[in-house]
């Protein structure tokens, strides 16, 4: 789960990582009377879940109230195009009304679970303030990973590490630093957090502060966490990935054009590969999960059906604790009740697999069938370019 840039640094001032604090507007006349609240400069930065806001004129620096005005008027109602949220853009409702200090250094911090270390991994570059994709891309020696043992947690040699790569050399900075690496760690220890991002994280007039902060939350563990679910913002979440979430289906959508319905997570992602295998692109990870009924196969249809971009729908079972008849039955449901006429590629393996594929070829409706992963993918890559026939 991701949150907004106001409220990952409302928790950073709680574990004690240096920030300025703003206010949330959503209309002109709050954003106005924020500004003039701050008697002085301020930033004025749209709130979406998505990075790049500046890119797209969505982060404006005011030196004036009446700058503010004009700001908000522009980044309130607009939709905001930025490489994150894609062509489509995201509708801004809200903003962050901010001081403005003055920046003379910009650095990149971040923390996140290293699984394959099983430890935290710390993030520094000296290059903040820009994409950390592009830097790692042309120039990943100015990023250095610095791994903490989450039995002994952060020790002074590793901030220390940290201060260098950074080049911090004033004592009050490299204290400052301690306190904001802590924070960091404490929250995403205390949060269940999955990556905790400071970019940039500035020297200022003030000090160190954290400028802007990215938080995602893990959410299987949402439910040890009230206070952060509270702050989900569903209007900022693909709405097929919200409703797929109400039916317990773990759905994530794509670009592609070949609708994908699998049960388990690795047998889904070993589909999508072999959809792109043989020349196409799957529309989406959905897994309906090992327990699949034909309730739950009718909502997954539901959903793949609502996505414009899908041409043609690719299920591969395998039968384990879920019987495939079942699911052989909620197919027939599904494409009857929602009148679906692009085609469809079933593949069944395991538990009564043969009976499934009986039930779809004994009934009137028209279903391609495969023996294999591989057969499967080129049946529907093949009718999904004949333009879903």
């Amino acid at each position: 789960m991701k949150i907004h840039e106001y409220q990952a640094k409302e928790l950073f001032h709680r574990y004690g990582i240096p920030v300025t604090l703003g206010k949330v507007a959503t209309t002109v006349k709050e954003a106005v009377s924020i500004a003039e609240s701050m008697n002085g400069p301020v930033m004025v930065k749209a709130q979406i879940h998505a990075g790049g806001r500046g890119k797209g004129g969505g982060v404006k620096f005011c030196k004036t109230v009446k700058d503010a005005e004009v700001a908000a008027k522009n980044i309130i109602g607009m939709t905001l195009v930025t490489p994150q949220t894609g062509p489509e853009g995201k509708l801004v409702s809200k903003v962050l009304v901010c001081p403005a200090g003055e920046i003379k250094q910009e650095f990149y911090l971040a923390a996140l679970v290293d699984r394959a270390s099983a430890k935290i991994a710390f993030v520094v570059s000296k290059e903040g303030g820009v994409e950390i994709e592009k830097v790692a891309h042309d120039t990943p020696e100015k990023i250095t990973t610095i791994l903490i043992d989450p039995i002994q947690g952060v020790q002074g040699f590793q901030v220390r590490k940290m201060s260098k790569v950074l080049g911090l050399t004033d004592k009050e900075h490299q204290k400052q630093l301690y306190a904001t690496v802590s924070g960091l760690y404490q929250m995403l220890i205390g949060t269940d957090a999955s990556l905790l991002e400071i970019n940039p994280l500035c020297i200022t007039d003030k000090g160190i502060e954290a400028l802007d902060g990215k938080v995602d939350f893990d959410d299987n563990a949402l439910y040890r966490h009230p206070e952060i679910a509270e702050l989900r913002d569903i209007k900022e979440e693909e709405p097929l990935e919200v409703e797929a979430g109400e039916n317990h289906l773990n759905y994530i959508k794509l670009d592609g054009q070949v609708g994908c319905m699998v049960n388990g997570a690795g047998l889904a992602m070993a589909t999508m590969d072999v959809i792109k295998l043989y020349g196409s692109t799957p529309a989406n990870f959905l897994d309906v999960g090992g327990g699949a009924n034909p309730e739950r196969v009718e909502a997954a249809f539901k959903i793949l059906m609502k996505d414009p971009n899908v041409k043609g729908v690719l299920i591969n079972v395998f039968g384990g604790i879920v019987r495939c008849d079942r699911v052989a039955n909620g197919i027939m449901e599904a494409v009857t009740k929602n009148n679906i006429k692009l085609p469809v590629v079933v593949r069944f393996s395991g538990t009564n697999a043969e009976l499934g594929k009986e039930i779809l070829k004994n009934s009137s409706l028209t279903f391609e069938l495969a023996d294999s992963l591989a057969e499967a993918a080129q049946k529907i890559v093949k009718l999904v370019k004949k333009g879903g026939k």
